[in-house]
């Protein structure tokens, strides 16, 4: 279930082992990102997320949307 965390818990988290996965498209992922994070732009998420992913791991994604 989708719900919103602040970065204290983001950190506890993926120092747990969590995925930290940023769904940004490439443009934005290249101008900044979360250092350590994974790039899997939201658009090619059902395709990306295999090879990307480790199914086995908690994910915790993340996007700025600057509208």
């Amino acid at each position: 279930m989708p719900t919103e965390i602040d970065r204290h818990e983001v950190q506890r988290l993926v120092a747990a082992g969590a995925q930290l996965v940023d769904v940004m498209a490439t443009p934005e992922w290249e101008e900044s990102h979360i250092t350590g994070a994974v790039h899997v732009p939201l658009r090619r998420l059902p395709q990306l997320a295999p090879e990307r992913l480790d199914a086995a791991r908690a994910v915790i994604t993340y996007c700025y949307d600057s509208l």
